[in-house]
Protein backbone atom coordinates (compact mmCIF):
# COMPACT_ATOMS: atom_id res chain seq x y z
CA UNK A 1 0.00 0.00 0.00
CA UNK A 2 1.40 3.43 -0.81
CA UNK A 3 1.27 6.10 1.73
CA UNK A 4 0.83 9.72 0.70
CA UNK A 5 1.66 12.09 2.92
CA UNK A 6 -0.97 15.17 3.74
CA UNK A 7 -0.33 18.49 2.98
CA UNK A 8 -1.97 21.47 4.12
CA UNK A 9 0.40 24.23 2.64
CA UNK A 10 -1.20 27.40 4.36
CA UNK A 11 -4.93 26.17 5.17
CA UNK A 12 -5.73 25.26 8.73
CA UNK A 13 -6.74 21.78 9.23
CA UNK A 14 -9.00 20.36 12.07
CA UNK A 15 -6.61 19.15 14.60
CA UNK A 16 -9.25 17.44 17.17
CA UNK A 17 -12.21 18.00 19.03
CA UNK A 18 -13.95 17.12 22.08
CA UNK A 19 -17.02 18.26 24.52
CA UNK A 20 -17.49 21.82 23.68
CA UNK A 21 -13.92 23.14 21.46
CA UNK A 22 -12.31 22.09 18.45
CA UNK A 23 -9.05 22.24 18.15
CA UNK A 24 -7.64 23.95 14.67
CA UNK A 25 -4.38 24.79 13.26
CA UNK A 26 -3.47 24.09 16.70
CA UNK A 27 -5.53 26.34 18.80
CA UNK A 28 -8.54 25.38 20.61
CA UNK A 29 -12.34 27.56 20.07
CA UNK A 30 -14.69 27.13 22.07
CA UNK A 31 -18.03 26.70 21.15
CA UNK A 32 -19.57 27.11 17.31
CA UNK A 33 -17.39 27.81 14.75
CA UNK A 34 -17.04 27.86 11.11
CA UNK A 35 -12.93 26.61 9.65
CA UNK A 36 -12.48 27.48 6.12
CA UNK A 37 -9.19 27.63 4.29
CA UNK A 38 -8.35 30.65 5.11
CA UNK A 39 -9.10 30.52 9.63
CA UNK A 40 -11.76 30.19 12.25
CA UNK A 41 -14.69 32.61 13.35
CA UNK A 42 -17.80 32.19 15.33
CA UNK A 43 -20.83 30.72 13.96
CA UNK A 44 -24.69 31.49 15.75
CA UNK A 45 -26.02 28.34 14.73
CA UNK A 46 -28.69 27.90 12.21
CA UNK A 47 -29.93 31.43 12.84
CA UNK A 48 -26.88 32.71 11.57
CA UNK A 49 -27.09 32.22 7.49
CA UNK A 50 -25.18 35.42 6.69
CA UNK A 51 -22.16 33.88 8.25
CA UNK A 52 -22.47 31.09 5.52
CA UNK A 53 -23.38 33.41 2.95
CA UNK A 54 -20.30 35.37 3.07
CA UNK A 55 -18.48 32.56 2.07
CA UNK A 56 -20.15 32.13 -1.19
CA UNK A 57 -17.23 33.89 -3.03
CA UNK A 58 -14.34 30.89 -1.40
CA UNK A 59 -16.58 27.71 -1.16
CA UNK A 60 -18.25 24.95 -3.08
CA UNK A 61 -19.72 23.33 -0.14
CA UNK A 62 -20.22 23.60 4.00
CA UNK A 63 -20.49 20.54 6.17
CA UNK A 64 -22.70 21.59 8.60
CA UNK A 65 -21.33 18.94 11.63
CA UNK A 66 -24.71 18.86 13.70
CA UNK A 67 -22.92 17.51 16.65
CA UNK A 68 -22.17 13.82 18.25
CA UNK A 69 -25.03 12.68 15.91
CA UNK A 70 -26.57 13.29 12.53
CA UNK A 71 -29.16 15.29 12.29
CA UNK A 72 -31.23 16.85 9.33
CA UNK A 73 -31.23 20.78 8.63
CA UNK A 74 -34.08 23.14 9.13
CA UNK A 75 -35.94 23.10 5.78
CA UNK A 76 -35.41 26.94 5.65
CA UNK A 77 -32.06 26.83 6.44
CA UNK A 78 -31.48 24.39 3.62
CA UNK A 79 -33.48 26.51 1.51
CA UNK A 80 -31.53 29.23 1.64
CA UNK A 81 -27.97 27.81 0.59
CA UNK A 82 -30.39 25.88 -2.30
CA UNK A 83 -31.35 29.24 -3.45
CA UNK A 84 -27.55 30.42 -3.10
CA UNK A 85 -25.72 27.43 -4.99
CA UNK A 86 -23.98 26.59 -1.98
CA UNK A 87 -23.95 23.40 -1.24
CA UNK A 88 -24.96 22.08 2.09
CA UNK A 89 -24.09 18.85 4.00
CA UNK A 90 -25.10 18.04 7.58
CA UNK A 91 -23.00 14.95 8.57
CA UNK A 92 -22.03 14.01 12.49
CA UNK A 93 -19.12 16.75 13.78
CA UNK A 94 -16.46 13.94 14.06
CA UNK A 95 -17.28 13.28 10.11
CA UNK A 96 -17.57 16.99 9.11
CA UNK A 97 -14.11 17.62 10.52
CA UNK A 98 -12.50 14.31 9.40
CA UNK A 99 -14.01 14.91 5.71
CA UNK A 100 -13.13 18.56 5.80
CA UNK A 101 -9.96 17.67 6.34
CA UNK A 102 -9.29 15.21 3.26
CA UNK A 103 -10.80 17.96 0.71
CA UNK A 104 -8.95 20.63 2.41
CA UNK A 105 -5.83 17.89 1.72
CA UNK A 106 -6.91 18.13 -1.99
CA UNK A 107 -7.35 21.46 -2.36
CA UNK A 108 -10.63 21.52 -2.92
CA UNK A 109 -12.82 25.10 -1.43
CA UNK A 110 -14.49 23.68 1.35
CA UNK A 111 -15.75 25.46 4.94
CA UNK A 112 -16.82 23.41 7.81
CA UNK A 113 -19.85 25.05 10.07
CA UNK A 114 -19.60 22.81 13.31
CA UNK A 115 -21.88 22.63 16.51
CA UNK A 116 -19.02 20.85 19.51
CA UNK A 117 -20.17 17.10 20.68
Amino acid sequence: MRLNEIRFDNSLPIDGYGPGFFRVGGTVHKGLIVVTPQGVKPWGGFIDTQTLLDLTEIVDVIFVGTGADVAHLPADFRSIFDEAGIGIEPMASPAACRTYNVLLSEGRRVAAALLPV
